[in-house]
């Protein structure tokens, strides 16, 4: 694509949550969205499907970690998960029918909004509990 600029540059004071192991997976979340930006149109439908596979995983451990924590508001947070992956699960088909402007749009101008606000606010706040719970590893 034209420019080599991260669509998400990870920042710690903005994006971390302080628990290694989602951090870790959201900067590898980040990686994933910054290769697809810059990613050809020959490259693009593997690495989204990539995305999904890591997106559906990332979310599944987040969702557990709510569930066996008792983390109040997990359905509000759960429900944002399962409106970003029906999201991309509708895009994963459109991409495989060879049309990937969708995706792109998607990648490049939604979830580079999103998804620090999120971090910020849902993932944070889960963090906390996890740590405050003791339900956190670290």
């Amino acid at each position: 694509m034209s420019n080599n600029n991260p669509l998400i540059e990870w920042q710690e004071d903005s994006l971390s949550v302080g628990i290694t192991s989602m951090d870790d997976t959201h900067r590898e979340f980040i990686d994933l969205i910054n290769h697809l930006g810059q990613a050809t149109d020959e490259q693009f439908p593997a690495l989204f499907r990539s995305l999904l596979e890591h997106t559906q995983q990332h979310f599944q451990n987040e969702d557990i970690a709510m569930e066996k924590s008792g983390f109040p508001p997990k359905f509000i947070h759960r429900n944002e998960h399962y409106r970003i992956l029906d999201e991309l699960k509708q895009l994963a088909s459109t991409v495989e029918n060879g049309n990937i402007s969708p995706a792109r749009s998607f990648v490049c101008r939604y979830l580079p909004e999103w998804f620090p606000i999120h971090a910020a606010t849902m993932d944070r706040a889960l963090a906390c509990h996890l740590k405050a719970s003791g339900s956190s590893t670290e």
